[in-house]
């Protein structure tokens, strides 16, 4: 059974950094894109980054991260991560790793939505605030 679980989120000041994980078991971890959105409660799931494949290599991020936010792939340990910097309290929201549906890349035309993820993660908690 496929299953991610992330890590990592908890309460940072304005302008630092945090990083997420999301450790993955029950499939062959290189061979899925991996996305991550977040959510605030009332609001509809952004995504914030789609990260492809090893043998694709292509990432897309959401343009209100592009620049602060990076993913990469631990692959020997099967975890994804996402490296958070110049955070402000708009990023305090609810975070979560999402699998690729088998098969799939991450496409411009699609990755920011959640349709085409078939495995979730529970979500951390990442609060911005003095």
């Amino acid at each position: 059974q496929a299953q991610l679980v992330e890590s990592g989120g908890g309460l940072v000041q304005p302008g630092g950094s945090l990083r997420l994980s999301c450790s993955t078991s029950g499939f062959t971890f290189d061979d899925y894109g991996i996305g991550w959105f977040r959510q605030v409660p009332g609001k509809e799931r952004e995504g914030v980054s789609c990260m492809s494949s090893s043998s694709v290599g292509i990432n897309w991020y959401a343009g209100s991260v592009s620049g602060r936010f990076s993913v990469s792939r631990a692959s020997a340990k099967g975890t994804a991560c996402l490296q958070m910097s110049s955070l402000n309290p708009q990023d305090t929201v609810i975070y979560c790793g999402a699998r690729v549906t088998t098969g799939r890349a991450c496409e411009r035309s699609w990755w920011s939505s959640p349709d085409d993820y078939d495995t979730w993660a529970p979500g951390t908690q990442v609060t911005v605030s003095e």
